[in-house]
């Protein structure tokens, strides 16, 4: 009789699927950074590379501080999510400090020396979510049955709202408060509070949109930027014609005509018309489904630590999941016209140095999550 060995492979401590998404939307992304921006940096600066290496530079410090928040437990973040909202909030009061933060266009968001600059609105979609996902397990009984369960959080976030808006930064204020009320629907609070919770923060951000002549300006030029296309509604028209120029197979990598200074911020807020200008409606499609394959499993991670009584986790990954998702859909519906215009980078894809960082750290704790959740399965971890 033959004596056979059968080799098993060992268990996948990690989403692989998840990882080649993100491969895929950074590498996508890498290469419209620097088509979008040659033209611009070599004009400018005489460096045509300039905003590419500087992107490199984000994704490689990204992923080794993300390779170094993957190592410690999920519990630890649960611990020092109050800690960290906190510090925080601070940094978004000394932004505002003259001396302190640095302001570009307008706007107080950075802080830092030199080179080595941080957007703290960016922080704080971090720390807001670490915190709500911490709440939502300590005080779940209390956000499903009483009213003040959701008030308690939402005052918090409304002083971190409030900073960001004197900024002033309205994209990040959506997108926090936003990602918060459906943290809170999936948390299973009682729908006539969330109703309620919703009409709320709706009526407060339409009147801090109409409260201020540039906001009251974006809107109007949105619902017709052809009335004034060289002014208010320049930035959309140019966009607009970026997207008509594409048609379905886009006029070729590197041959677009708006990023020759016709489209501000084409690598940054407005790199999705590039991209259908030069890949067309086959790349549009290929980056929604990107990400809509990316916030699927990221969903999915947080069913699994849900199933298996990691509620923290759980919420953590339908946090950083609604987060992801939010702000995709409204940098698309913003490059589209659909959306008034806000100064949001898409995720993992636009240039950003903050932003990149932030979104590695963000996806190094989902497969932090996932890792934990499948060790568990295999009995190899009991917390």
């Amino acid at each position: 009789m033959l004596n056979r060995t059968i080799h098993m492979s060992p268990p996948v401590p990690y989403d692989r699927w998840l990882l080649m998404v993100v491969g895929a939307l950074m590498s996508l992304g890498l290469l419209m950074v620097a088509s979008a921006s040659i033209v611009i940096s070599d004009k400018l600066l005489n460096q045509p590379f300039y905003y590419l290496y500087r992107q490199m530079i984000g994704i490689i410090l990204g992923v080794l501080v993300g390779s170094i928040v993957v190592q410690f437990k999920i519990s630890t973040w649960e611990k020092l999510g109050g800690l960290f909202l906190v510090s925080v909030i601070v940094l978004l009061a000394l932004v505002l400090l003259p001396g302190i933060g640095h302001s570009v266009n307008g706007s107080s968001r950075w802080i830092g020396y030199g080179p080595f600059r941080m957007q703290v609105s960016e922080l704080a979609k971090l720390a807001a979510v670490m915190y709500l996902a911490g709440y939502l397990f300590r005080r779940n009984v209390e956000i499903r049955t009483h009213l003040t369960g959701f008030l308690k959080p939402m005052g918090i976030l409304g002083v971190v709202a409030l900073l960001l808006l004197c900024e002033p930064d309205f994209g990040a204020t959506v997108v926090i408060l936003s990602t918060a009320l459906g943290m809170m629907f999936l948390a299973g609070m009682r729908v006539q509070h969330f109703i309620l919770l919703f009409v709320i923060v709706l009526v407060g951000l339409s009147i801090i949109a109409i409260s201020e002549p540039y906001r009251m300006a974006r809107l109007t030029s949105f619902l017709n930027p052809w009335a004034n296309p060289y002014n208010s509604g320049y930035q959309l028209t140019q966009s607009l014609i970026a997207f008509g120029r594409g048609g379905w197979f886009g006029v070729g990598l590197g041959n677009s005509i708006q990023k020759l200074f016709y489209l501000p911020e084409s690598y940054t807020d407005f790199l999705f018309a590039v991209i259908a200008e030069e890949l067309g409606l086959v790349g549009v499609l290929t980056i929604i489904a990107l990400f809509c394959f990316m916030v699927w499993r990221i969903f999915w991670i947080g069913r699994q630590a849900q199933l298996l009584g990691r509620s923290f986790s759980g919420f953590l990954a339908y946090g950083f999941g609604m987060w992801i998702a939010i702000q995709f859909a409204v940098s698309v519906g913003v490059n589209s016209g659909v959306l008034p215009t806000k100064g949001l980078t898409m995720p993992l894809v636009s240039y950003g140095g903050s932003s990149m960082l932030i979104n590695c750290i963000v996806i190094a704790l989902i497969l932090r999550i996932d890792y934990e959740s499948r060790m568990f399965m295999l009995g190899l971890q009991n917390d």
